[in-house]
């Protein structure tokens, strides 16, 4: 939603449904293959995998790069844990601002609960 957003704000078109297929270079980001492997290296709690994305990560980007990701990934794991377990809603503006990209994402959990 964010990254939608910014793009609105710097005029960049982002191609958000791309970082689902592994498109990160497609979006113009930065870096998008290799923050999207470590990423989803990480997910695979393969520890073999999270060393080499790890590794590569350090060399392309440098050690402030692991952290920042790192702790990245770490927030947006746990921010919608939090909301769930507290049962935090979806406001009417929110849900009605990300419908489209949920939709597209194949998350529109609202719909089916």
């Amino acid at each position: 939603m964010r990254l939608r957003v910014s793009g609105e704000h710097t005029g960049k078109d982002y191609k958000i449904d791309a970082v689902m297929r592994g498109e990160g270079a497609e979006n113009d980001i930065p870096n998008g293959n290799l923050l999207n492997e470590f990423t989803e290296a990480i997910f695979t709690l393969d520890k073999e995998r999270i060393t080499r994305a790890r590794e590569r990560l350090i060399i392309e980007m440098g050690e402030q790069a692991l952290i920042d990701s790192s702790a990245t990934i770490a927030a947006f794991n746990a921010y919608p844990r939090m909301a769930d377990a507290t049962g935090i809603p979806l406001e009417d503006a929110k849900e009605r601002a990300s419908t489209e990209l949920r939709k597209n994402l194949g998350l529109d959990i609202l719909k089916t609960l």
